[in-house]
């Protein structure tokens, strides 16, 4: 385990990053194609607190997996993937924190390497979908959940963890955002889906095979 903690870094030197190594990726960040961190984050939680501790709990619980899946015949390259630690995010401030967010992709973006985001409850998408679409205009969301998260608002605030899918619609409109395994929503988030704003597969993964010719060649933001 590498308990070290980290302070600093050289491509993210205003973002401060604390935390753990996840599993064994040894790379540095130059040497990186893939850039791993934590985004700590539970502001919005309705339910029960504590998806915060999420990274933390990851990296802990990685040490005792193995790096090779025979499922795909495929051994995780460690030495392509850099574990940055973990953003210290504003506790108080929720658009602040969703900038600091931000800031962190666009600059592991600006460095040509691909963000990995440890949550954090699913809020800490939005900000990392709407770097992307900057750059990716034509970007394309395939969301794994439980829950559609397509809410207008929940207890009237905009922002939250059951409202951000709706937030990412807002961004990238009709047609690009395919949900599948959704089990649970309010009747006007099914409805949503159901009038073609979102391309849901309920229960189950049907259809993703479809999606992933449909999408072709364009951007992917992958969530789960």
């Amino acid at each position: 385990m590498n308990s070290q903690k980290t302070t600093s870094s050289d491509h993210l030197p205003d973002l401060p990053l604390l935390g753990l190594q996840f599993m064994n990726c040894t790379a540095s960040y130059a040497q990186a194609d893939v850039i791993l961190f934590g985004a700590p984050f539970d502001s919005t939680a309705s339910f029960r607190p504590g998806s915060r501790f999420g990274p933390a709990a990851m990296r802990q619980d990685s040490l005792s997996l193995e790096t090779y899946s025979p499922y795909q015949d495929y051994e995780l390259p460690a030495d392509k993937i850099c574990d940055i630690g973990d953003l210290e995010l504003p506790a108080g401030s929720v658009p602040a924190a969703l900038e600091r967010i931000r800031r962190a992709v666009c600059q592991v973006l600006d460095d040509h390497k691909m963000p990995v985001i440890l949550g954090g409850e699913h809020l800490v998408t939005l900000p990392a979908i709407e770097a992307c679409q900057e750059r990716w205009p034509d970007l394309c969301v395939l969301h794994f959940d439980a829950h559609a998260d397509l809410r207008s608002d929940y207890l009237g605030e905009s922002l939250s963890h059951a409202t951000v899918m709706r937030r990412v619609w807002d961004l990238l409109g009709d047609g690009r955002i395919w949900q599948f395994g959704i089990r649970s929503g309010t009747r006007d988030e099914f409805l949503f889906a159901r009038d073609g704003h979102v391309r849901m597969n309920a229960f189950s993964l049907t259809g993703l095979e479809a999606a992933i010719g449909e999408i072709g060649s364009r951007p992917v933001y992958l969530t789960i």
